[in-house]
């Protein structure tokens, strides 16, 4: 049964007016099935989809990205990567199910896929957790990041997550500096590593995966700091102020490439990525096949400087830059005319200040 969205009632009712037109069962028995008044159904229901979704705002984006259909990790692993071997546990605790970890094979090539995972069902999402990863998933990921970087094996993850789990026994066991530690694993890679945001990228829990050479998000999806609910909830004590909120954090997917904190979106099938799950599995594989190429003549000392600068870059106006002196493999800032002439004048104003001194006692002596 298709699970529809406050904004989706019109087409609700249509596609149930298609799903009766087709059953030849009608109230007097069965009768012939209307295959021209299908099309043309049909073809409406298109055409709402296309108008619609082509005009969704922070917040209706927001709960696309949250929608129940939507694929989620498990479905992109198992459809996109051959061979594929979970791996389970940290060494330290136990095991996280709220993320899937393991080695697979895409276009004959071995690469480590981690995966957030949300569940599909009530029991499987109290299973995964909704998601919502805890220190253990934090260290599984940071132990199978070292060992495919010790074997120069690239690195595909899947983030969907609200958040990293804020309960009290995450806490106690070191919630913080789990996500910390994975952050600066991702960072220190020299493999190439390249996440896809595939609905829910929440707050710290998705930027311990996604501090990637390549932040990928799917048209549909958002990423942020924290949901809207909870920005408004901060912001103006009023959850209900989500949508200022959605549209004040600029977490969709053009914002954020406008922003250049990610740097490709896929498109998704006419009415979401729910409605055409094979459609955006192919485009998906298409994109990772793609961005691994890009990586193919890199060594690991540049692919490092390549994830170091992006990140860099994020926010700065010239941003820091790779020396241009070969000698040097230091980063170097690259100000701007203003920027110098302000930094001449702070080091020496105590030489320019005797010079005015000077030259205003001369005009003074002159004239007396």
């Amino acid at each position: 049964m298709r699970n529809y969205l406050e904004f989706e009632k019109e087409i609700k009712s249509l596609e149930e007016e298609v799903d009766g037109l087709k059953s030849p069962f009608g109230s007097e028995g069965i009768s012939e099935v209307d295959t021209s008044k299908i099309k043309k159904t049909q073809e409406k229901i298109n055409e709402i989809l296309k108008n619609t979704y082509s005009n969704l705002n922070s917040w209706q984006k927001t709960l696309v990205a949250r929608h129940e259909d939507r694929p989620r990790a498990n479905f992109y692993i198992n459809k996109i990567f051959s061979k594929f071997t979970v791996l389970s546990g940290d060494r330290y605790f136990g095991d996280d199910k709220s993320v899937i970890a393991g080695f697979g094979i895409i276009n004959n090539k071995s690469v480590l896929v981690i995966g957030q995972e949300k569940g599909e069902d009530l029991n499987s999402r109290i299973e995964r957790n909704f998601g919502m990863m805890r220190p253990e998933g934090y260290r599984k990921c940071i132990r199978l990041m070292t060992l495919a970087n010790r074997f120069k094996i690239p690195i595909v993850t899947f983030v969907d997550t609200p958040g990293a789990y804020p309960g009290i026994g995450a806490e106690q066991r070191g919630q913080a500096s789990a996500i910390a530690n994975s952050i600066e694993c991702c960072m220190n890679l020299t493999v190439p590593n390249i996440s896809i945001i595939i609905g829910e990228g929440g707050s710290g829990g998705a930027i311990a995966l996604a501090s990637s050479n390549k932040v990928i998000m799917l048209e549909n999806s958002i990423y942020s700091v924290i949901s809207p609910e909870g920005c408004a909830s901060i912001l103006w004590r009023d959850p209900s102020k989500s949508l200022q909120a959605a549209e004040a954090m600029k977490m969709t997917a053009p914002d954020l490439l406008d922003l250049g904190i990610i740097d490709e979106i896929i498109k998704e099938p006419l009415g979401g990525a729910h409605r055409d799950n094979d459609a955006i599995s192919q485009s998906v594989k298409e994109s990772i096949i793609n961005n691994l190429k890009n990586f193919e003549n890199f060594n690991g000392e540049e692919i490092y400087e390549h994830r170091k600068n992006k990140f860099l870059n994020i926010g700065r106006n010239k941003g820091f830059i790779k020396s241009s002196n070969l000698s040097n493999k230091g980063l170097g800032y690259k100000e701007t005319k203003f920027q110098i002439f302000s930094r001449h004048m702070t080091e020496n104003k105590l030489i320019y200040l005797g010079l005015t001194l000077v030259i205003l006692a001369s005009i003074i002596a002159l004239f007396n």
